[in-house]
């Protein structure tokens, strides 16, 4: 009778083990010591979810877990440590909102205040690489949006400034601060743009579909150009006709930044901006050719009117042959014709 016992608790047994069997091969096969168990752990600390209750805590019943599931065993409780303290360290690096305005977002604002106010040959004390990793970590960090919302009010407040300050200058200083202010601005735009190039990459053409540098010019555009432009042409079509008031490389400056800024208004001049943009007029004609050489004529008279004379017209070019007084220290440049 014993026997007949004992043989019947080893098929038990042996039942036991085709059910754990069963549940191995619908779990996968997972391996021996706790392996499900395992994944489920450490899928729930990565999902930042509590580990579930261990076998012997099922139901608060101890030893009311599902019949094959083992107990997590070293290498289970070793994962798990691993997991944890990734998710840890991963916490530690994590930039809040608050990080961001008391620490990351001043180290820009400095940094665009310098840029902007810069002028051209001057050495800036600021980090590109720190700006650079700053801008990098914000936007690994999920504060694009409002990184480029403080750029972009940064950047509008510095334009109003600047605009203030055109319209209290006198007219015979106005396009020169004008030319200053458009170099100063397009100059710090080349540092600027490539600082934040990461938003730019990430956000501004992935969520916006538009582009930093293009954003950045028509402020200059909204904020300065137009608010003065009525007032600057007059001035530049009169410059134009006074031979030299202004430098001719500012004239250039103006009307080439004007026509990158905004280009229909060559229509407001185009004989000026015909001057600095290629084929802005339509192409001459031959019946025009008298009005073209009226129009040479013109400025020749104007030139000379202002004092240019046009010089020795006897000779084909002009100074090539010298007069020495005494004797010449140059022996071998004589009978040069």
């Amino acid at each position: 009778m014993e026997e007949e016992e004992e043989s019947m608790e080893e098929e038990g047994g042996g039942g036991g083990g085709g059910e754990a069997a069963m549940d191995d091969q619908n779990h996968n096969n997972w391996g021996s010591g706790g392996g499900y168990e395992r994944h489920l752990l450490g899928d729930r600390l990565l999902r930042g979810s509590p580990p579930l209750a261990g076998p012997a805590e099922a139901n608060g019943v101890p030893g009311a877990a599902h019949r094959g599931a083992a107990a997590p065993g070293a290498g289970a409780i070793a994962a798990a440590i691993n997991i944890n303290a990734s998710t840890s360290k991963f916490l530690m690096n994590v930039i809040t909102i608050e990080d961001y305005k008391s620490t990351y977002w001043p180290k820009l604002d400095s940094a665009i205040d310098q840029l902007l106010t810069q002028s051209p040959g001057d050495y800036i004390p600021i980090s590109y690489e720190q700006i650079y990793s700053c801008v990098y970590k914000c936007v690994c960090q999920q504060h694009s949006e409002q990184m480029y919302s403080d750029l972009i009010k940064k950047i509008t407040n510095h334009l109003e400034r600047v605009s203030k300050e055109l319209q209290a200058s006198p007219p015979d200083l106005y396009i020169e601060r004008f030319n200053v202010a458009l170099g100063q601005y397009m100059g710090a735009l080349q540092s600027i743009v490539p600082l934040f190039i990461y938003m730019n990459k990430f956000y501004i053409e992935t969520k916006l579909n538009r582009d930093l540098k293009d954003d950045l010019i028509k402020l200059f555009t909204e904020h300065v150009a137009e608010k003065h432009i009525y007032n600057l042409m007059p001035l530049l079509l009169e410059a134009q006709s006074t031979p030299f008031q202004i430098t001719p490389s500012t004239m250039a400056n103006i009307v080439k930044g004007l026509y990158t800024l905004r280009p229909e208004w060559v229509q407001m001049a185009p004989a000026l901006f015909s001057k600095f943009i290629p084929n802005i007029l339509p192409p001459a004609v031959e019946s025009e050719l008298q009005e073209y050489a009226a129009q040479d004529q013109k400025l020749q008279r104007e030139l000379m009117q202002n004092g240019f004379a046009r010089g020795d017209q006897s000779r084909k070019r002009a100074g090539e042959e010298l007069t020495y007084n005494g004797s010449s220290t140059c022996a071998s440049s004589r009978g040069y014709r």
